[in-house]
């Protein structure tokens, strides 16, 4: 037992990351040297219900109950301490979305996650309104939805923000966010770090004529930067989090973050001219901007750093979650055989297998589309499998396949930023599970984006643990010191990272599968219009 990590505990002196991702909530507790003293996750999933893809916030509560819980048991076992001091806590989740509450704390309509692509024509119109690229699953795009439709909850609105603020509204009840999760509710101007105000004007102006008892701002998070202090642990907060009734009171908590921002503390890639990608259920790469784009991209989205900069953004809504069923399809079948396997052991082997694959994947496709995929202009989705009698059908292939597709719609997004706008990619920080095999996500990463992909030790806590950095920072930061600094100086100043160079044979494979992913966006597409609507009959 270390007994400088015991009295930290007993004296506060860690901070508790809990992060809401698409399929794990994950919490991290840390000490004065950013390691990790305790982790846990709890699995959860979406559901389409009505048209909508969600997540039962019921569930979770259960699951942020429970993800402190095994984080407070681990400190029990290995400390043998009870755990009622925390020095900071900070709360993200996934980006965007649309949850509503009217004036009495209830929710109006279930959470619509960023999954949702069902707001293509209030992105249109508001995109055209402002100059200024708005996705489909920004907040604000939701919202314009729902008064387009003409739904009845919008005159009850009271307060609209994403997951993790409204995670954090439940601990504090502050009604605040991280400028970087906010800039995916509404867009940001990086001078005054709040809202556009000339946005918010033309918001209100285009729906002025509904005469509803609020106006945009009064709605909306506060918006704060990394660093300020965003309320704190209130005693129903405490009890919903520790109901054991040990945890203390008045613990701050930092700004609340999207997983696009905690991904960018966790791989240091917060200064300008740096760049990350995060791979799970969707997968995205972003780039601090050193000037603004030219012009408007429907690929392309502008977000924030925790500290305020601005980021080009490319974001596929489609990653890990077919490999995942996959690889569950795999363990049933050791299961059917009386065996039962490690689902980590599957994973590796599997993965390690792609690197026996035809460079190419040996001409099979595969398009992994739970849901609707923007960068290639499919609203629906349908997971599809496609080989001809040619194909060299293997277990190789087969996963080297499945790796590819799950990079192929980024590099869509990625040409438009090197191709048209010129950026220069150095290199590329990679988080998320994917990368927990060594080596195999790094050499696809690296061949479908031909940059050298590099990992830390820390890859696989991804932003769970870039939320607890966060909380650190706003806790133990010097005066007037810049999250850069603190990053660059106390936190990274001597990680390891492992660095992957892009195989020239690896490259042009990739090269040919995506000419094949290119022409057979035919066939997902008939897939789509086929199923929509007669697959359950």
């Amino acid at each position: 037992m270390d007994q400088n990590v015991k009295q930290a505990i007993l004296k506060g002196e860690t901070t508790l990351g809990i992060e809401f991702g698409s399929t794990r909530i994950k919490a991290v507790l840390i000490d004065f040297n950013f390691e990790i003293i305790a982790s846990s996750t709890y699995e959860w999933e979406n559901q389409l219900i009505d048209g909508y893809w969600t997540y039962n916030l019921n569930e979770m509560i259960n699951g942020l109950q429970e993800a402190y819980h095994l984080i407070k048991q681990e400190i029990e076992n290995n400390y043998g301490v009870t755990l009622q001091k925390i020095g900071s806590i900070g709360c993200s989740a996934m980006m965007q979305g649309y949850i509503v509450l009217d004036q009495a704390g209830e929710l109006l309509v279930p959470f619509r996650t960023w999954r949702n692509a069902t707001t293509g024509t209030a992105a249109s119109v508001l995109t055209e309104k402002f100059q200024y690229k708005i996705p489909q699953r920004w907040s604000i795009a939701h919202l314009y939805q729902a008064i387009l439709n003409d739904e009845d909850h919008i005159a009850s609105i009271d307060y609209l923000t994403t997951l993790s603020g409204y995670v954090h509204w439940l601990l504090t009840g502050s009604k605040a966010l991280g400028i970087g999760d906010a800039s995916g509710m509404f867009p940001i101007d990086e001078s005054a770090r709040q809202y556009n105000e000339k946005m918010v004007k033309q918001f209100d102006e285009l729906i002025a004529d509904k005469d509803y008892p609020w106006n945009l701002k009064d709605i909306l998070p506060k918006v704060l930067t990394a660093g300020e202090h965003a309320g704190y642990l209130t005693e129903a907060g405490a009890r919903l989090l520790d109901p054991s009734g040990n945890l203390q009171t008045g613990i701050p908590l930092c700004p609340p973050e999207g997983d696009g921002a905690t991904g960018m503390v966790a791989t240091n890639s917060v200064k300008k001219r740096t760049g990350n990608i995060s791979v799970g259920t969707s997968i995205f790469a972003m780039f601090v901007l050193e000037k603004d784009l030219s012009t408007v991209y429907p690929e392309i989205d502008i977000m924030s750093t925790p500290d305020g900069s601005p980021v080009g953004m490319a974001l596929a809504n489609n990653c890990s979650s077919d490999i995942n069923a996959w690889v569950r399809l795999f363990r049933e079948s050791y299961e059917a055989m009386g065996i039962k396997p490690d689902i980590n052991q599957i994973f590796s082997v599997l993965f390690n297998k792609a690197l026996e694959a035809d460079a190419d994947g040996g001409g099979l496709l595969s398009y992994g589309y739970y849901s609707g995929e923007n960068i290639t202009g499919l609203a629906k989705g349908r997971p599809l499998f496609v080989r001809s009698p040619e194909s060299r059908f293997n277990l190789a292939n087969f996963m080297r396949t499945h790796l590819y597709t799950a990079f192929a719609a980024l590099r869509l997004g990625m040409d438009i930023l090197t191709q048209k706008e010129h950026i220069t990619i150095d290199g590329i920080l990679a988080h998320g599970g994917l990368f927990k095999t060594p080596l195999v996500g790094q050499k696809m990463c690296a061949a479908a984006l031909n940059v050298p992909v590099s990992v830390m030790s820390t890859a696989g806590e991804g932003g769970a643990w870039g939320m607890a950095i966060l909380a650190s920072y706003m806790l133990n930061k010097e005066q007037h010191e810049s999250l850069v600094n603190y990053l660059t100086t106390k936190v990274f100043n001597d990680a390891e990272v492992q660095e992957v160079y892009p195989d020239s044979a690896d490259v042009n494979g990739f090269a040919l599968f995506m000419e094949r992913y290119t022409e057979g966006l035919v066939i997902e597409q008939a897939a789509v219009d086929h199923f929509v609507e007669n697959w359950k009959k």
